[in-house]
């Protein structure tokens, strides 16, 4: 079966123009935190992934089904009430982790905080570690 077509996908947006245009102060000051922060313990490039989600490396999937595709191994999204963080694939044995994040509340695959400054960054780095070495682990990743 051939790759379906994502809804999310890399687009030709320069990141750091994207994150200029934030509208709400918190979301972009937390953002151009990140930015950085992702690149440094990722050590790889911003990609845009469809208008406003930051990502960082991409790897292929093929489920059970033959549905197949790409999306991205992890990155951030200021949204309009929280920033969300995108550990891929979950992170179910992550609760000791998170723990000790700080006020954040967690999706399947994300982890939404309403102010950065309020939780621990050394965690969020070790989050973001830990979601790309099990991408690493599982598929083959590449960089972005």
């Amino acid at each position: 079966m051939s790759k379906s077509e994502n809804k999310t996908k890399p687009e030709a947006i320069d990141p750091a123009v994207f994150i200029s245009d934030v509208p709400n102060p918190q979301r972009r000051a937390d953002a151009e935190l990140l930015l950085p922060l992702f690149t440094r313990v990722t050590g790889w490039n911003a990609q845009m992934w469809g208008s406003n989600i930051v990502g960082f490396g991409r790897y292929e999937y093929k489920y059970a089904s033959g549905r197949e595709g790409e999306f991205m191994v992890t990155g951030f999204s200021p949204r309009a009430s929280y920033t969300s963080l995108y550990i891929m694939p979950a992170y179910q044995d992550m609760s000791e982790t998170l723990a000790r994040l700080g006020p954040h509340k967690a999706g399947k695959s994300c982890i939404n905080i309403k102010r950065l400054d309020l939780v621990d960054l050394a965690v969020v780095e070790e989050i973001i570690r830990e979601g790309v070495d099990d991408m690493i682990e599982k598929y083959e990743v590449f960089p972005s």
